[in-house]
Parts: structure tokens; C-alpha cells; sequence
């Protein structure tokens, strides 16, 4: 199988993706944060048993509690997991009381204290900005491993990838807005991605500084080239493999686990297609350059 450099391309799809993340998001229909970012009424209650999704519904339309989610949880679909945005945190025990009124007289059986989490939206802020910090810190760790490891140029391309990820699943998220909520198991998402990604990237750097040492006279994409067709086949089966276990997590799983899995789906396509088709064209990219400077200082 012939590898080509085609990144200019790869690069382009990617800027169109993240142009229509940004131009969605510029008229106010950005990500959708769920209550642990923008803040809320979070209550998970056993009903003693399985019962009718609409009865919950039901009652909190008529309560009018605006915005809400409900997933249906435990192993005998027995429990409510029910999120609201647009309560304060005044209202929480009188939404909180008016629940367990209406479900009392359907559910007899329903546990009388459910489990009753409110965040404020001023924690979620401090929440997603510590998830960007956190994301920052490993691209600058990772940097100076891999720069310690290989070279600059390759900690350069590497880091480079790993913020293609990260912007590509943020912009994902807006897309698939009306899908799936951003809330905090998208960190634990975000920060499994970059080592996922960055494992990608080594394994095919690691061809490319043994490639480069074979054949020093060599062009620098030729090498990538190479390296990139001789990973193909690890690369595909690594990732086969373990997007059939993330996808059957995201078909059969809860709300909750679905929240988790997309965006590991979206985030392990987008770290192979970069490990793969950008990450090693920019380590090219800056080798030639640097190639260039020199020579041209010599001359």
C-alpha cells in the first residue's frame, strides 16, 4: 500500500470542522454544558421498582421546572436519575419535596431520600477551567518528554496533534450539541484521549527516527511515508479493537455512560487520523526547514 502526504487536505477538513464549531458557537448555540459546568439540580432516587419513564415527566411538567434529562439506571431499572439547569439553589428543597409528593402517590415503595446534589454555576466555571489547565499542563509535560525522547521538532508535531484532538472533540461536542451534554466525565474523556493519542504518535515516531537512521539522505516525507505504512496495520488493530469495546458502551450503556463515550469515539478516530496523516508531515515540515536554514547559512 502506497502512503501519500496528504495533511494539506487532512488539515484543511480539520479547519472546516472547527470553523463551523466556531461560526455554531458565535450565535449562541456553543456546547451544551450540562449541570457539572454550567450548574444545576442534580436528584437520583429508587423507585422500588420498575416504573413508567412518563409518570416522572409527568410531574416535573407540572411542576415547571424548565430544562431537564432523565436516565433510567440500575441493573433491574429500578432508579431515576433526573438533572435540572434552571433551579437555583433557594429552590432546591421545595423541587426536591414537590418531587417526592408526586411520586410518592404513585410509587408507595419509592426510597423517601434520594441522593440530592446541587452545583453552582460559579464551581463549574472553576470545573472547566481546571479541565483546560489540566489539558495544558500534559501537552507541556508530554513536550518536554518527547523533545527529550526524539527532538524538538517531534515533541513540536507531537503537542501539535494532541491539540488537534482535544479542538476537534470540543468542536464535536458543538456539533453534536443537541445529542450529548458536556459534563465533568468529559475531562476523564479529554485526558484519555491525549495519552491514547500520544501512544499513537510515539509508536510512529519511533519508526521515523529508525527510518531517518537507515537512510540519512533520504527526504524527510519519504521517511514519514514509510514509517506511516509500516504502523498501518498495528494502528488499525489497536484501534479496531478498542473502538468495538467503546462503541458497545455507548450503544448499550446509560445516559451517564454515553456522556463518557462519545466523545472517546470522536477522540480516538480524530487522534489515529491525526497520528497518522498530520502529526508526522509537520515533524517533516520543520526537518526540511531546519535543513534549509542551515544551508543557507553556509552559503
Amino acid at each position: 500500500m502506497t502512503i501519500k502526504n496528504h495533511s494539506r487536505i487532512c488539515l484543511m477538513v480539520s479547519a472546516a470542522v472547527m470553523a463551523v464549531a466556531l461560526v455554531m458557537s458565535l450565535l449562541g448555540m456553543g456546547v451544551n454544558l450540562g449541570i457539572d459546568f454550567a450548574g444545576g439540580l442534580s436528584m437520583q432516587y429508587n423507585m422500588g421498582g420498575e416504573f413508567d419513564q412518563a409518570d416522572v415527566e409527568n410531574a416535573l411538567n407540572a411542576m415547571d421546572v424548565g430544562d431537564y434529562s432523565i436516565a433510567v439506571q440500575g441493573a433491574d431499572r429500578d432508579e431515576v436519575n433526573i438533572r435540572i439547569k434552571s433551579v437555583d439553589e433557594d429552590g432546591v428543597q421545595g423541587v426536591q419535596a414537590d418531587f417526592e409528593a408526586a411520586m410518592a402517590e404513585k410509587y408507595p415503595a419509592m426510597a423517601q431520600e434520594g441522593d440530592v446534589n446541587y452545583v453552582g454555576p460559579v464551581a463549574g466555571a472553576a470545573l472547566l477551567r481546571n479541565c483546560f489547565v489540566s489539558v495544558l499542563l500534559a501537552s507541556a509535560l508530554m513536550l518536554v518528554y518527547i523533545a527529550f525522547r526524539f527532538d524538538l521538532n517531534s515533541g513540536v508535531a507531537a503537542v501539535c496533534g494532541l491539540l488537534h484532538d482535544v479542538l476537534m472533540m470540543l468542536s464535536f461536542m458543538v456539533i453534536l450539541r443537541n445529542f450529548v451534554q458536556m459534563n465533568s466525565s468529559f475531562i476523564a474523556a479529554m485526558l484519555t484521549i491525549v495519552g491514547y493519542s500520544i501512544n499513537n504518535t510515539i509508536v510512529i515516531f519511533d519508526r521515523i527516527r529508525e527510518n531517518a537512521r537507515k537512510a540519512p539522505a533520504a527526504a524527510k516525507e519519504d521517511v514519514v511515508n514509510t514509517s506511516v505504512r509500516e504502523c498501518l496495520g498495528r494502528t488499525i488493530n489497536t484501534t479496531l479493537t478498542t473502538l468495538i469495546t467503546i462503541v458497545a458502551l455507548f450503544v448499550l450503556g446509560v445516559a451517564s455512560i454515553r456522556e463518557f463515550a462519545l466523545p472517546i469515539i470522536i477522540g480516538i478516530l480524530s487522534g489515529t487520523y491525526s497520528a497518522n496523516m498530520i502529526n508526522g508531515y509537520i515533524w517533516a515540515y520543520l526537518e526540511e526547514k531546519k535543513l534549509f536554514t542551515r544551508k543557507a547559512k553556509k552559503a
